[in-house]
């Protein structure tokens, strides 16, 4: 059922198929709407002399998940729409309303963030992956660039790479990715992360290192965005047709899941070399943690 068609008319239009029970708790809201907006749903079932599960099945009726909803639609209705905004879909698609609880949110995240990587799933290619792998252990530079929410994933490959004992490097500000990458050559590489495919300054990057010479690879959820004509190797997460700003929290998932994935397929190529890597940096920090109690 829509959620803009108003709450006394879904009454009404509803009110025909009711149980007994069910009607005297729409003729209340009917008679009274102003006051079942102060109402808990206890306050309510006192009201009306009925049982909680009866205001319950009343909402579910009207087709509320449960009442906390159909009071804040309700609420709104009275305002005049005022609080008809808070309902714009600044998540982009997350499940995300006003009157959800903080206990509701772990299991909505985890179920957006299982989709995502289902969808990533099925739009990475493992050709593309062993590519990509394989020419950032053989390269003598690796740059990677990214900015806003694109820069965590950068930061996470930067991370894992110098473990790895690999060069490479991210600035943090845009122009400087752009200048560093007009100075590659033939030798290195360039990993651009852009969950839209056409970040302005990411795009001027790759491009800017793609002329120099450089080897270029992009992560992107979109199959055609303007970052993937200067890729030689494209990685696709999938999720194309959401909202950028809404997804800007969940973005980063698909694109560390790669992350990981480049990490691993490094390793499988040479395993004896990165071994001893990831040994050699392992021993540098081992004695930076406190020991334990």
């Amino acid at each position: 059922m829509r959620q803009d068609i108003r709450v006394l008319d879904r009454v009404r239009g509803a009110y025909a198929s009711l149980r007994p029970s069910e009607q005297r708790v729409a003729d209340y809201v009917l008679k009274d709407p102003e006051t079942c907006t102060r109402c808990t749903i206890s306050e309510l079932a006192d009201q009306v002399q009925v049982s909680q599960p009866t205001v319950i099945r009343f909402v579910q009726a009207l087709g509320f998940d449960g009442y906390r909803n159909f009071k804040y639609c309700l609420i709104r209705d009275r305002s005049g729409g005022a609080a008809r905004e808070a309902c714009f879909d600044h998540l982009g698609g997350f499940d995300l309303k006003p009157w959800d609880q903080l206990e509701d949110l772990p299991l909505k995240e985890v179920r957006v963030s299982g989709g995502l990587l289902e969808e990533a799933l099925k739009s990475l290619s493992v050709q593309e992956l062993d590519r990509a792998g394989r020419m950032l252990a053989t390269a003598r530079t690796i740059d990677i660039y990214g900015v806003e929410n694109s820069c965590t994933p950068a930061s996470d490959l930067l991370t894992k790479l110098t473990y790895l004992g690999l060069c490479c490097r991210m600035h943090t500000d845009a122009y400087l990715q752009q200048i560093a990458a007009a100075h590659l050559g033939v030798a290195d590489v360039a990993v651009a992360f852009s969950h839209s495919g056409c970040s302005m300054d990411t795009v001027k990057a790759l491009r800017l290192a793609r002329r120099a010479g450089a080897n270029t690879i992009a992560v992107t959820s979109r199959k055609n965005p303007l970052l993937a004509k200067y890729a030689d190797v494209c990685l696709y997460t999938g999720g194309e047709d959401t909202v950028i700003y809404g997804t800007a929290i969940f973005s980063r998932i698909p694109d560390l899941a790669v992350v990981d994935l480049l990490y691993m397929g490094i390793i499988q190529s040479d395993y004896e070399r990165f071994s001893r890597s990831l040994d050699k940096s392992g021993a540098v920090i081992a004695d930076r943690g406190y020991p334990e109690a």
